[in-house]
């Protein structure tokens, strides 16, 4: 018996908006006429699909462009100003919290260390919550239309125009998604994302829950928590050195390490740790102590903070009070240094086993998932990479396999040491396209937590069919 589809009339609506707008945003300005071959849709569909996100205010002219001997073809785009994101890195060292519109420009930042409490709960959170605040006043932004707004294609509630899409947060660990809006996927359940970050003392950590707790924004804020390498990742891909590449994997690397690996398009090492936490793969068996409490693990040898005191513990000076950043700077210029004079060759050392390890582990990527192209990122992999990365294609090599090998290119991440931030604000927005440019919504679950009857939910749901 033939299996009947359960996609119905509103799942096409919604899935033919998502091609429509995935397209121009991708793709740059395109005429309607342009839009059908490109999306597969008929110029009917097409047609439809145009009027409802112009009314939207999600589309807007660009220009236009010369026909083959009629009037000219109008450009169309993805409004920049008819939606606001907010991302958010919680990084080693410090917390930042960036605004932005739909094309990723950047309206607000703001930054607050992590100093003596380290990655304390409750001073992370306050961190957010103070950043998001701010951003939102600097940026103007209207944050969204509210737990009773109605219902429209898709059955999720409208945004306001310029209004505040969701809040993506990039954080080291495990995330386990939860059952509400937002998260990595999975089922934490109605507390929303958990975060298992072993190495920075959070166990089950419900950020999710805590977030929507301290953070001054309607409770039908859409909250998407994603672990950093996985951030990282998707914005290279979206936007970076991975753009075209269907298998791939992008390495950060900050004060520990960590990477996110995309197969046939699809992207991996977010929610229940995955490849993300590649950093805790054994190099070394019985070698140094990682933070996160195992023996020999990469990030004890490749992460700034095992680099330092692998240094350090050889002979190398620290300048007075310096942090990481400072820190790597000065090794690198006692390896290299600039005025022609000679190379400390300790440091140099200690360079050249990092390198080592550093192809060891991506040797590791290489062989499992046979990526085209491997990326280096996070503000310690950028430091680093321009005097590593030929002795870590060396190592790589050797240590691989050779037809997979063969076949992977090694370099640096395109988009900077802030990257992390713009991938935690594409997550939101992956989740806005998917859904036809409609924000997403509370869940059944989440719900009755406010004290939603299910009736309510249901029926509003059927209502926007």
């Amino acid at each position: 018996m033939a299996e009947r589809s359960s996609r119905t009339v509103r799942d096409l609506r919604v899935g033919n908006r998502a091609s429509v707008l995935q397209r121009l945003y991708f793709g740059g300005p395109m005429s309607r006429q342009a839009l059908g071959p490109a999306t597969g849709l008929s110029s009917g569909s097409v047609s439809n699909v145009v009027a409802e996100l112009t009314a939207d205010g999600l589309l807007e002219e660009a220009g236009s462009v010369e026909s083959d001997g009629g009037r000219p073809r109008t450009l169309l785009r993805v409004a920049p100003s008819s939606g606001r994101l907010i991302g958010v890195d919680v990084g080693e060292t410090r917390v930042r919290v960036e605004a932005f519109d739909l094309a990723l420009t950047e309206l607000a930042r703001t930054e607050r260390p992590l100093t003596d409490s380290g990655h304390d709960v409750e001073t992370v959170v306050r961190h957010i919550a103070e950043g998001v605040a701010e951003v939102v006043a600097e940026a103007g932004i209207e944050a969204g239309a509210g737990a009773d707004a109605g219902a429209g294609v898709g059955g999720a509630a409208d945004v306001p125009y310029g209004g505040l899409i969701g809040v993506g947060v990039g954080v080291p660990g495990i995330v386990d998604g939860g059952g509400g809006m937002g998260g990595a996927g999975g089922a934490g359940g109605a507390g929303g994302t958990v975060v298992h970050g072993q190495t920075i003392g959070w166990d089950a950590v419900p950020l999710e829950r805590m977030l929507r707790d301290a953070i001054q924004l309607p409770p039908d804020t859409a909250y998407f928590v994603d672990n950093g390498a996985r951030a990282l990742g998707q914005a290279e891909m979206w936007f970076g050195g991975g753009r075209g590449a269907n298998d791939a994997a992008i390495v950060l690397i900050g004060s520990g390490v960590g990477a996110c690996v995309v197969t046939g398009g699809v992207i991996h090492g977010g929610a229940r740790g995955g490849p993300a936490e590649w950093g805790h793969l054994t190099v070394n068996v019985r070698g140094r102590r990682c933070r996160c409490g195992a023996r020999g693990c990469l990030e004890a040898y490749a992460g700034a903070e095992a680099l330092l005191a692998r240094w350090q513990e050889a002979g190398g000076v620290l300048p007075a009070g310096a942090d990481e950043e400072t820190g790597v700077s000065a090794l690198l210029a006692a390896a290299h240094p600039r005025d022609g004079g000679v190379p400390d060759p300790v440091a140099a050392a200690v360079l050249d086993e990092t390198a080592e390890y550093l192809g060891a582990g991506i040797s590791d990527l290489v062989n499992l998932f046979g990526p085209e192209r491997v990326l280096v990122g996070g503000w310690a992999g950028l430091q680093l990479g321009p005097y590593l990365l030929p002795a870590v294609r060396q190592y790589t090599e050797a240590y691989a396999l050779r037809y997979p090998a063969a076949r992977a290119t090694v370099d640096l991440g395109q988009l900077g040491p802030d990257a992390v931030t713009v991938g935690a604000a594409t997550l939101p927005l992956a989740d806005f396209f998917t859904r036809g440019g409609r924000r997403a919504t509370p869940s059944r679950t989440e719900a009755a937590t406010r004290g939603v009857p299910d009736w309510k939910v249901v029926l509003e749901g059927r209502g926007a069919r």
